[in-house]
């Protein structure tokens, strides 16, 4: 859903296109941000010491610190570190777009399916190619279920679902943010007093939830993919080696 008037149809040859010219915009400020903020590190006296005052630099660290640290290690696991900076930037990306939204004169990409499509199926690639990196060819098994002779059931629903998956991701994020920004249009254009303030409000609480929403799903598909296929085996032998131990105590 776009807004009545773009700012981006401004621009000759892009009217049809503004939501990823919008898009183009949110990547460029997200660029300028970082190399900010890593100009301040590099010329920081103390770089532990945070800026007395409100910088890029401290905006990146509350970053780390909210997103990163407490939840992209929770989910993760201890082998998170490689992944910051792509979900990292979904998140930021994201967000960023749906904010764009409630700026007059802008449409946020996130409500252009070709939007969501383009981040759900960068989603699933990624994942499955961080899968087949940390097993190999090993990580196949993931598609066939807990016993072989399974498989023939297990490989088609597998395949199912990973498929469904970047449509998932793609709807629920478009669904949401159109819905979203359409509600707070039309309460805007009913009244420019009072009400549009509270909506604009709850338009930015539901930004950061579907940024959030998004990535997080996107980072659990990540852990389903390298997690280890025979921890199972490990416990159950592990049970019985301890099992062995006891009545060998006994």
């Amino acid at each position: 859903m776009e807004h009545g008037f773009n700012w981006m149809s401004l621009i000759p040859g892009v009217a049809g296109f503004e939501h990823s010219a919008t898009a183009l915009l949110v990547v460029i400020a997200l660029l300028t941000w970082a190399t900010v903020a890593r100009r301040q590190f590099a010329t920081a006296n103390d770089p532990v010491v945070p800026d007395g005052t409100i910088t890029a630099r401290n905006a990146v660290e509350m970053f780390v610190e909210l997103f990163v640290v407490k939840v992209m290690k929770p989910v993760l696991g201890d082998n998170w570190r490689p992944y910051i900076p792509l979900y990292g930037t979904f998140f930021l990306f994201i967000f960023v777009s749906n904010l764009s939204g409630l700026l007059p004169g802008f449409g946020p990409p996130t409500s252009n399916f070709n939007v969501t499509l383009g981040l759900g199926i960068t989603s699933f690639v990624m994942y499955n190619y961080y899968g087949f990196q940390k097993h190999g060819k090993a990580y196949l098994k993931h598609f066939m279920g807990p016993i072989w002779w399974l498989a023939v059931l297990m490989v088609p629903l597998e395949l199912i679902d990973n498929f469904v998956r970047p449509a998932s991701l793609a709807l629920r994020l478009f669904g949401n943010m159109t819905g979203d920004h359409l509600v707070l249009d039309i309460f805007t254009r009913m009244t420019y007093l009072g009400i549009p303030v509270l909506f604009l409000m709850l338009g930015a609480f539901v930004s950061l939830i579907q940024a959030f929403v998004f990535t997080l799903l996107s980072m659990v598909y990540l852990s389903l993919a390298t997690a280890g296929h025979d921890h199972h085996a490990d416990d159950h032998h592990a049970g019985e080696h301890g099992t062995d131990e006891q009545a060998a105590h006994h």
